[in-house]
Parts: C-alpha cells; structure tokens; sequence
C-alpha cells in the first residue's frame, strides 16, 4: 500500500503540468474570456495613462512574453535593469490579471520602477518601452 501510494505521488499532476494552451485558451477553460469590444474599449481609454502602469499594463502573450519583454528593456545607460519577484496584483483595467515586476535601474534613469504586464493578449507584441527606459530589438542586443 505504501509503495502504492509512493508512485501515485510520483506521478505528475494534472493541475501543475505545463500546458500548450494560449492566454486567450486559457481564459476561455476558466470562463474568464474577455469580450472583444469591452478589451477595446478598456485598451483605447488606457493609453491616457503611462505604458507600463497599473491603469495601462504592458500587453503581451503569456509568461514567455512577460520574459521576452523584461529581457528587451533597457536602462537609460543602455544597461539592463535588475528584475526582482513578479507578484500578481489582481484584475486590470483590461478585466484580466496583471502581473507586477519591480524592475532598478540604480542611478540610471528611470531609477526604481513597477512594471505591470497583463499577459493575457496572445494576439499583441508590445514593442514600445515605458517612459525612461529603451527597448533593444532582441534579448540580448
């Protein structure tokens, strides 16, 4: 029996396997899709605001877009920032969760930022950068 239950451990979990499914997929299983004209709406009034911000978050496709944006950014010195821990903040002002990255460029400007992403646009590729920083054209450039 201890054996038994031993392997069913080992065993991977259905609710922590790595999934193929896109944001939008993933919205969808969780009945949480967004209504296309409600996402436009709420991503024209956005844009009054800075990009990056709690009222107008990065948009990108997923966790890989989180990272291939963080790894595009620059300091004004053209140096990358350090990335500390992402927290998740809740709903957005585009009705899906936002992410929050703090992001220091130590005495480059723009100094101590908070990113905010909302991952859940796999149909954008967001290649302005936020007031202070510069986008480099590949992760590693």
């Amino acid at each position: 029996m201890r054996v038994a239950l031993a392997l069913l451990l080992l065993l991977p979990s259905p609710a922590f396997a790595q999934s193929d499914e896109t944001p939008r997929q993933m919205l969808e299983g969780m009945g949480l899709a967004p209504v296309a004209q409600r996402v436009r709406s709420a991503i024209a009034t956005a844009a009054a605001y800075p990009l990056g911000s709690d009222r107008n978050p990065v948009r990108v496709s997923g966790p890989a877009g989180q990272r291939g944006y963080i790894a595009r950014l620059r300091c004004a010195d053209g140096r990358a920032p350090q990335v500390g821990q992402r927290a998740n903040v809740g709903t957005g002002p585009f009705g899906t969760i936002v992410d929050v990255y703090p992001l220091d460029c130590g005495d480059a400007e723009p100094g101590q930022f908070s990113l905010f992403i909302d991952m859940y646009h796999d149909d954008h590729v967001e290649t302005k950068a936020p007031a202070g920083f510069l986008m480099a054209s590949s992760p590693g450039a």
